[in-house]
């Protein structure tokens, strides 16, 4: 397409000459000129013809005359690009220093500039000395204020300053921002406790790809926990609850966050039937030991709930040390050891072994809470488990059995 216009332009061009010189030898007119008591008597085209020689003798007197600059200018940008490149393979080979100072020298070609400065900021970042980075961009032309910007948040989130780079990113100077911009205010601001603001970027994010899917997938988990765990009241939490999409909340870890928040706000019972409904939907081992620890009331209807999902889930460690948690709670002490048995047999490990010992504690049989804590410590060690003290015989062998499979094989018996 270029070489057509190109083509046309001269095409056209030499119509309108032709056209001017037929007009000029139909009829070459008359020039007088007086000066100094002389005349001058030529044609037009005589005219015409000498002011073509004449502009065409300036501009080659020019270019004589310039000819020693631009040449020298142009043996400046090829050392400048030499020593950008130089520059670039030093770092890239780990000679941080040299690159630093090669890239520096490079920064006096204007067009590579700016480039350069970031370049020269990072090798000063990769030997350790953030100072001169910071001299470094801060030489970068206002030009490429947002090129700045991105290069000082960076830094700034490297130094765990999320404040400081949220200023860089916020200077007007730098708007808007480009999609490496935008992530890193996201990223900042989550840093800086404002989660709500950084899960509120992702449909921005998502539609510029600013990062990879799976990334933003991970940073919207992420995100969305820290903002359920960052809502002030009640109506916040909702609020943020409800705006999240449905298959957000199934996943574990935002269903907890939510409910801890819920419990932490005295909201029992969204915090329970929030965990009740991600169990419902998708099982999931943490959430089941969660829902027994939960700080809040509401023990029967737990239980009931606990013993619901049971027939589906006899070999969850997690489910039957909330069942033993919560009969605890109940007072039936005898049913909860009953299911702390079954949960250490399961691979329950050190939770189960502490809770046990809690239970023989309230009780006064000081040996067994003794042993169950120093079992609750080596389980933690990963380091075998000891038989209790002081059960029958049936209940010992099933007590060795269970941890002597534990610890051969690595996974829990089933039963």
């Amino acid at each position: 397409m270029s070489l057509f216009r190109n083509l046309l332009f001269w095409i056209v061009l030499a119509l309108l000459g032709a056209l001017v010189a037929q007009l000029l030898l139909a009829d070459p007119g008359y020039v007088l000129v007086r000066f100094r008591g002389y005349d001058y008597e030529t044609t037009v085209a005589a005219v015409v013809l000498v002011g073509v020689v004449a502009l065409a003798a300036l501009w080659l007197l020019w270019k004589l005359l310039t000819l020693p600059f631009r040449s020298l200018r142009a043996h400046r940008d090829r050392r400048a690009r030499a020593r950008l490149g130089e520059g670039l393979d030093a770092y890239h080979r780990g000679h941080y220093e040299r690159a630093e100072k090669l890239l520096a020298e490079a920064s006096t070609e204007e067009e590579i500039a700016a480039g350069a400065r970031l370049a020269a900021a990072r090798a000063a970042i990769a030997r350790g000395d953030h100072a001169a980075a910071r001299t470094q961009l801060a030489a970068i032309d206002e030009r490429h204020a947002a090129l700045r910007a991105i290069a000082l948040a960076e830094l700034a989130l490297e130094e765990h300053r999320p404040t400081d780079a949220l200023v860089a990113l916020d200077a007007p100077a730098a708007q808007p921002l480009p999609p490496r911009g935008l992530a890193l205010r996201a990223q900042a601001l989550a840093a800086n406790g404002q989660a709500a603001q950084a899960y509120g970027l992702l449909g921005t994010l998502r539609q510029q790809q600013a990062l990879p899917a799976t990334r933003l997938d991970e940073l919207q988990e992420q995100w969305a926990e820290a903002a359920l765990r960052e809502a002030a009241d009640a109506n916040v939490l909702a609020e943020r609850w409800e705006s999240m999409p449905k298959s957000l909340r199934t996943e574990p870890g935002v269903v907890g966050a939510y409910a801890e928040r819920a419990a932490a706000l005295r909201w029992e019972e969204a915090a329970t039937r929030s965990l009740e409904q991600a169990l419902d939907a998708r099982w999931d081992e943490g959430l089941a030991e969660r829902y027994g620890s939960l700080a809040v009331g509401r023990i029967a209807e737990r239980r009931a709930a606990a013993e619901r999902w049971l027939p589906t889930h006899p070999a969850s460690p997690a489910l039957l040390l909330t069942l033993a948690r919560l009969a605890r709670a109940e007072g039936q002490w005898p049913q909860a050891e009953n299911y702390l048995h079954r949960a250490i047999a399961q691979g329950a490990g050190s939770e189960a072994w502490e809770e046990l010992g809690h239970g023989f504690a309230e009780h006064g049989d000081e040996a067994l809470a003794r042993q169950a804590y120093a079992n609750a410590l080596r389980a933690s060690r990963g380091e075998p488990a000891v038989a209790l003290p002081g059960r029958d015989l049936r209940q010992q062998i099933g007590d060795s059995a269970a941890i002597e499979e534990r610890n051969e094989h690595g996974f829990p018996r089933l039963r």
